[in-house]
């Protein structure tokens, strides 16, 4: 029977938790490769370091084409966390593995300037107030393995290895990276911190979208509903830029020419409508909003962006004496929701039901006062 591998108490228990404790977390140590010269390697830092204590299965043309599979099947389903680290809105920790929390703090404002003819005038004196929060950085990953076998017989054969299990295991890492930024995933909650996403952040801007099934429903009312949403992200002290991602279930209607449902209209689709407003950069579908919900999200590193730790990856171990090679796909991609010392945020989550969050009214200037 094989043994556990874990961590406790610093002290390393199997062979896997031996390697990691060893390198510091260095996940490369768990992705060695058999070299042209039969030795064994890993890559670190872009080069190719020789080991002499690693299990070494695959080759590394088997690892390339392992990583292609991985990389190629999570990308279309990171759409909103690509939103964010394409405009640079990350953070990212160095050897991440080795970290649990990220420890931030919210600044509040000062107060206003005085205005005088001499300068002589005394203006308040006062400092700005912060409040520490801790955010969790958990792994997402899932797990896949081939026997000694399977391996060999693709290496001897003209059967290629099936890498289908690796292609599913890298979309469910992916979903979940994708999920606990929308939201839509349980919260996770560790060492004092929760991990939110756009739309389970408490201190959200909420509105009430009309259900576009009702019959009091046009293209202009849904028109009207997201001037609203970006005038409460300006209420907040928000002015975009921003993006409007939208639940599945609206793509019928966003879609739609508007010249067949309003009078008057131009030969535009709603969608293309909406993207001309002032503001709005994109208007972007997403697989895993719920109903018919909408986010409308400021695209600066102050109201959100991804903490990364590590980038999807996959790791290599074995067990049963060698007979079965193991493989975890995982990844610490984390979003980070802020706000402001008094929780002035730039997310505006709008559904059809009603959502109890911070009520929309409630309008907090920086320096704290209501």
């Amino acid at each position: 029977m094989e043994q556990p591998s874990y961590i406790m108490n610093g002290e390393a228990h199997g062979d896997v938790a031996s390697t990691l404790l060893a390198t510091n977390f260095d996940v490369s140590a768990l992705r060695p490769y058999i070299g042209s010269d039969g030795r064994s390697y890993i890559t670190r830092n872009n080069r190719a370091v020789p080991v002499n204590n690693a299990n070494s299965t695959l080759l590394r043309l088997e690892w390339t084409l392992l990583d292609e599979v991985v990389v190629r099947a999570a990308l279309p389903r990171l759409r909103a966390v690509a939103d964010l680290r394409g405009r640079g809105l990350q953070f990212t920790i160095p050897n991440g593995m080795s970290k649990t929390v990220l420890q931030t703090q919210a600044q509040s404002d000062v107060s206003g300037a005085t205005i005088s003819m001499d300068g002589l005038a005394d203006s308040q004196s006062d400092r700005p107030q912060y409040n520490l929060t801790n955010l969790p950085l958990p792994i997402i990953h899932k797990d896949f393995s081939f026997s000694a076998r399977q391996i060999a017989v693709s290496r001897n054969g003209n059967m290629p290895l099936d890498l289908s299990m690796a292609e599913l295991a890298a979309r469910r890492v992916a979903e979940g990276a994708e999920q606990l930024l929308l939201g839509v995933a349980s919260t996770y909650t560790y060492g004092g911190g929760s991990v939110y996403g756009y739309t389970s952040f408490p201190d959200r801007i909420t509105k009430t979208l009309t259900n576009p099934t009702s019959s009091a429903w046009t293209p202009r009312t849904l028109v009207n509903e997201i001037l609203a949403m970006r005038l409460a992200s300006q209420q907040h002290f928000h002015y975009g830029p921003w993006v409007l991602y939208t639940s599945l279930m609206w793509d019928a209607y966003l879609d739609n020419d508007l010249s067949a449902t309003a009078a008057n209209a131009s030969n535009i689709t709603l969608r293309q409508r909406i993207a001309a407003i002032q503001g709005i950069e994109d208007v972007v579908t997403l697989d895993y909003l719920n109903g018919y919900d909408m986010v409308l999200v400021q695209m600066t590193s102050d109201v959100a962006r991804m903490v990364v730790g590590m980038d999807i990856t996959t790791v290599q171990w074995e067990t049963h004496g060698g007979m079965q090679l193991n493989f975890k796909v995982m990844c610490i991609l984390v979003p980070q929701i802020r706000e402001d010392y008094k929780g002035n945020t730039g997310i505006v989550h709008a559904s059809v039901t009603a959502v109890t969050t911070k009520p929309t009214g409630a309008i907090y200037l920086p320096n704290g006062t209501p």
